[in-house]
């Protein structure tokens, strides 16, 4: 079989390794480029284990002079790693000519028999570190651009979407996804109860702890809704829910409003799981406060935001759809959609299909 530049393997070289394949007795097979043939030069036995004989293997090879080597592997001994040597030292017309001539050796000597491949420009990219380093590489998975990376994230946040009903206070554990739960935390959940029991103008803002899974208390504080904008972190996605006494409603009543905030530049990861999460978040506070007697009625709609400061009485009025008289009441007494007049929040997108 002839290559680009005509050179083909000698009837020495099929020979000797035809018989290296059947005998067992060699480790390597030297090959060289010798009057525009490849021919056999030298042949070293196994004195070990592959990794032993390795280290021995620079010690065949000159500084200058590129060359081919086919080394038997030990698991399983039937196969064999193609060494190319061109060093960075030798000629011009060497180094283009055992670079064009490589796949013209393994495929005359039959591709079947290589499972592996390395092209050294030195000694050191040999021995038996150079070659372990070289099966962790090719063991690695492939790198990943930025984007890559922050598509996979979307894709593992995507595969814990999903929500399961709050268990009580001591097994509080809601599947967010399949294999992933929020935890509450004895903190947060008294906060709630808290906010139920009392009659004042409260926020309680609740974050996860990405590492853990775990919803933690982030504040628990009396405010005026003139205060609510300013009161929930402005980088970070988190579940606020403000006990609201407003007099816009005939009658007036207590609505415990929950809003889900989540900051466009926030890491992608973060705002999957929250998003993930939100409706089970609601259902949970649902029903801590009907398992504590509260007597505050939790608002039929959530609002979303990316934006907190946009938070004031005007526009919770809207996206609440308060307009002095009672409110709707969803069936469910959980957060319905915005109405079609309303934007709607703007949730990150997932990946898109694979063509």
């Amino acid at each position: 079989m002839s290559a680009p530049t005509g050179i083909q393997i000698s009837p020495e070289l099929a020979s000797a390794f035809s018989d290296a394949v059947d005998s067992r007795n060699t480790r390597f097979l030297k090959i060289s480029i010798e009057n525009e043939t490849l021919v056999p030069s030298h042949t070293v036995a196994p004195s070990g284990t592959l990794e032993q004989d390795l280290d021995r293997l620079p010690d065949i090879l000159e500084d200058n002079v590129p060359a081919y080597v086919l080394v038997r592997l030990d698991d399983p001994p039937t196969e064999w790693l193609a060494i190319y040597y061109v060093p960075d030292s030798a000629k011009v017309r060497d180094k283009m000519l055992y670079a064009a001539t490589r796949n013209t050796l393994t495929k005359s000597l039959g591709s079947t028999h290589f499972t592996d491949n390395i092209f050294a420009t030195s000694k050191d990219d040999l021995g038996a570190e150079a070659y372990a380093k070289h099966k962790r590489h090719v063991a690695a998975p492939p790198p990943m651009s930025a984007r890559e990376k922050e598509m996979e994230e979307v894709k593992a946040a995507e595969r814990e979407a999903g929500g399961r009903s709050y268990e009580g206070s001591r097994a509080r554990q809601n599947h967010v996804g399949q294999g992933v739960g929020l935890k509450w935390s004895d903190e947060a959940q008294k906060a709630i109860e808290d906010m139920g029991a009392s009659e004042d103008s409260r926020l309680v803002v609740l974050s996860i702890d990405p590492a853990t899974e775990t919803l933690l208390l982030s504040s628990a504080q009396e405010i005026d809704i003139s205060n609510l904008g300013s009161s929930i972190p402005a980088a970070d996605p988190s579940y606020a829910f403000f006990a609201w006494p407003q007099s816009i409603t005939s009658p007036p009543r207590r609505e415990i409003v929950p809003i889900y905030s989540c900051p466009s530049a926030s890491p992608v990861r973060h705002r999957m799981l929250y998003s993930s999460a939100a409706l089970s978040v609601v259902r949970n506070v649902k029903d801590i406060l009907g398992s504590s007697g509260s007597t505050s009625t939790l608002a039929s709609r959530k609002v979303e935001t990316s934006d907190p400061s946009e938070l004031d009485e005007k526009y919770l009025a809207a996206e609440l759809g308060l307009v002095g008289s009672d409110a709707p009441t969803g069936a469910t007494g959980l957060p319905s959609e915005l109405p079609d007049n309303k934007p709607k929040f703007a949730r990150p997108k997932g990946p898109g299909r694979k063509r």
